[in-house]
């Protein structure tokens, strides 16, 4: 598998990314175990977040022996320049680390720029100069606000859902990615589990040299299948792309990619699960979401009450009221 130069950042890393958002499920030593493994496998770049939970301090523990042989990316949702600094110095500390290679603001709902009254890009301009990150980057999932990003010229790297279920609009995007000479870190590679066939992920974006995918991992079982492909990169062949195509018409573009900003709900509804109930149950075993438990997660949606704070928040624009009810429907069909 080839290297990526990441936009203009001069970073070079293998094309095969560790997303560390799964790592908050499993414990200490279990997480340990995968990020060790991958990085004596040949992975140097960790995607985490301060949102994440215990995922940054797990990288800290595990990873801080090759601290200056690995790439660390992280995030900040801080709503404030106080709340900047805070979570900047929180993440430095667990992370077991003195500076961050990628700091990104994690899914605003603008585009933090100079001059806009907030002091954020101008935190993030003190922070580099202080030697604490050395490059400024952006994650979002609202297609408007990514485009302003690249076009602004602000920012080093773009952090955005990118797979073979792209749509054209988001193939435009990478586009503009390439023509600005601006890092494309690819999350939701495997569009939050609905794409189950990892290789023809993987086939369908070594077509893009300026592409880093990042692979949310929690089992050993998925973290082998990616290490697999360093050495024996799958080919995006005729089969893979009738695979693809026949996922496409399958998913259609109105389903739930499982980003979790439509949470917390009030009634305590599971809405990144049940929303894309139908499609799991179809895609992967069914008995493990057939269960007791599941069915007393799905019956949570007749309590919805319809405040309508999960669509407001979703950033693809989803009625998420009816998809859970359409989904609950469907199950009901199942048990």
């Amino acid at each position: 598998m080839a290297n990526i130069n990441l936009g203009q950042t001069g970073i070079t890393v293998n094309k095969n990314g560790f997303g560390a958002l799964p790592i908050q499920r499993v414990t200490r030593d279990e997480a340990a175990y995968l990020l060790k493994k991958a990085y004596d496998n040949g992975i140097t770049f960790f995607d985490t977040a301060r949102f994440y939970t215990d995922s940054e301090a797990k990288i800290g523990y595990a990873l801080h022996g090759v601290r200056d042989k690995i790439v660390i990316a992280t995030k900040t949702m801080s709503l404030k320049v106080e709340q900047f600094w805070e979570q900047l110095h929180t993440s430095l500390t667990l992370l077991n680390t003195d500076y961050i290679d990628i700091y990104q603001f994690h899914n605003p709902a603008f585009v933090p720029k100079p001059g806009d009254g907030t002091g954020f890009y101008e935190a993030m301009l003190e922070a580099k100069a202080q030697g604490k990150i050395r490059h400024i980057g952006i994650t979002n999932h609202r297609l408007p606000v990514a485009v302003e990003a690249v076009e602004s010229g602000l920012y080093e790297t773009l952090q955005f859902p990118f797979s073979y279920l792209a749509s054209e609009k988001d193939l435009a995007l990478e586009a503009l990615c390439r023509d600005k000479k601006m890092g494309l870190i690819a999350m939701k590679a495997l569009s939050g589990g609905l794409i189950t066939n990892s290789a023809a992920a993987c086939a369908f974006l070594s077509q893009f040299d300026n592409v880093l995918p990042i692979w949310g991992v929690q089992r050993e079982k998925e973290l082998d299948e990616f290490i697999s492909y360093i050495n024996n990169p799958p080919v995006l062949d005729a089969g893979m792309r009738t695979l693809i195509e026949q996922d496409k018409k399958t998913l259609g573009s109105s389903f739930c990619r499982g980003c979790g900003y439509c949470l917390p709900c009030p009634k305590n509804i599971d809405i990144p699960t049940c929303a894309r109930m139908s499609l799991l149950i179809r895609r992967a075993p069914s008995a493990g979401y057939l269960t007791q438990e599941w069915q007393d997660k799905m019956k949570l949606i007749d309590a919805c009450i319809h405040c309508n704070h999960c669509a407001s928040h979703c950033p693809y624009g989803l009625d998420t009221p009816s998809l859970l009810a359409e989904n609950l429907a469907d199950y009901k069909t199942l048990i």
